[in-house]
């Protein structure tokens, strides 16, 4: 989604919760009408060839609202209680899931280790601002920054007419003091969840590439 602000104070912990629910919704209401589609074409008594199709369609729209129902869940939700930890393998596997398709791919540089909750729902949503930057598809390449628990993350974005949006640039920035509406809350969520890491992040072009950092 393109990151777009609007005049106004920042929102306040319940405008934010309502705003993240917005944008679950939005990520999440395009297979499920698929699905309600599929199952329409079914109750018409549809031909062979017809019901083929929309079960196919049933099967692979079921299929991305549960990817994407998962990484949602872990990007934005609680995803277990305060302080817990997650394993990078299975963020890696979230992240692929909702991610990688025909024209997406991504390179997971990471070692599998067990990180603190919040600075994996960073990585997460680095990964959503890294793909809107190569809109025609490409390659993520995560790569780490530092280790331990102090671990940063650095996502690398190529792709044929790679772009730098700046209006997401300004929202990652600490010095962003305006509105956020449903459009900008993931970059300044993401932001928000830097901060809480005790880390900077940052989108920045680099040669043909864009590169989203914290550190």
């Amino acid at each position: 989604m393109s990151g777009t602000s609007s005049p106004g104070p920042a929102p306040d912990a319940l405008e934010l919760a309502a705003l993240l629910c917005s944008r679950v919704c939005h990520d999440l209401i395009s297979p499920v009408g698929a699905i309600v589609n599929g199952l329409e074409v079914l109750d018409d008594n549809p031909k062979p060839d017809d019901r083929e199709f929309a079960l196919d369609l049933i099967r692979k729209s079921a299929k991305t609202a549960s990817a994407r129902l998962q990484f949602c869940r872990l990007a934005f939700g609680a995803a277990g209680s305060s302080g817990a930890q997650i394993d990078l393998g299975d963020a890696q596997t979230m992240a692929r899931g909702h991610i990688e398709d025909g024209k997406t791919t991504i390179v997971w540089n990471l070692p599998r280790v067990l990180l603190a909750k919040n600075r994996v729902k960073l990585l997460l949503n680095m990964l959503v601002i890294a793909q809107q930057t190569i809109p025609r598809g490409g390659v993520l390449t995560v790569d780490p920054i530092g280790e331990g628990e102090a671990l940063g993350f650095r996502v690398t974005a190529s792709g044929l007419n790679a772009r730098l949006p700046q209006n997401i640039a300004d929202l990652l920035s600490e010095a962003h003091g305006g509105g956020v509406d449903a459009h900008a809350v993931q970059p300044y969520y993401t932001r928000l969840l830097a901060q809480a890491c005790g880390l900077q992040v940052a989108l920045a072009s680099d040669g043909d590439a864009v590169v989203v950092t914290a550190s």
